[in-house]
């Protein structure tokens, strides 16, 4: 796959895949079931923690959560509880939990999730619709480089990351739907709603 399969958007800076590059709905399940995302793993909980560490100090007591895209073995919920943070685990594919994704929360984790979506646009609108007024959005992908160092990119390899956010993307998301942007560690955006 070369850089010309891939297109830039103007106005939101984001970058994508060209949609007949996209694996098949089949194709992405197998893809990931050969990842090994083991909720007792340190290594992964280590990696999870990024997202974890920045968004809990901002969480109110009592906070309910919902890990958006959490995936075939859900960490990141877990580990919010550890902290006192009772969260639902929802991934279209693994835990297609209808109920949970009819509710609001007072805080979404999206942890390498957003590079997966096949309308970001509705996503993030679903997002918005799911988080309380106050609250709190957690966003961890990979940052796209700048255009000179996308082509080696070896977050754009995988073959279910088909779109791509800079912090400049990242920025118009959050004018988008009047939402507080906070990067405070590399590759982890907080929106508070």
């Amino acid at each position: 796959m070369n850089t010309s399969d891939y297109f830039l958007c103007r106005e939101c800076r984001l970058v994508w895949l060209d949609p007949v590059r996209w694996l098949s709905l089949a194709g992405e399940r197998e893809y990931y079931a050969t990842h090994r995302n083991d909720p007792g793993d340190r290594h992964y909980r280590t990696f999870l923690s990024r997202l974890r560490d920045a968004l809990w100090p901002r969480l109110s007591v009592g906070a309910r959560g919902l890990d958006y895209g959490c995936g075939p073995g859900p960490a990141l919920s877990r580990m919010m509880e550890e902290k006192g943070f009772p969260t639902q685990d929802y991934d279209p594919v693994f835990f297609p939990n209808q109920a949970a994704v009819a509710q609001r929360y007072d805080f979404i984790t999206c942890s390498e999730t957003a590079e997966h979506f096949r309308a970001p646009g509705v996503e993030f609108e679903r997002l918005d619709t799911l988080l309380r007024p106050g609250g709190w959005l957690g966003v961890m992908t990979g940052f796209r480089p700048a255009d000179a160092h996308f082509p080696r990119w070896h977050y754009r390899r995988d073959p279910t990351h088909i779109c791509f956010y800079s912090p400049d993307t990242l920025a118009w998301i959050a004018r988008r739907h009047g939402w507080r942007l906070e990067i405070p560690t590399e590759h982890v955006a907080l929106f508070q709603k």
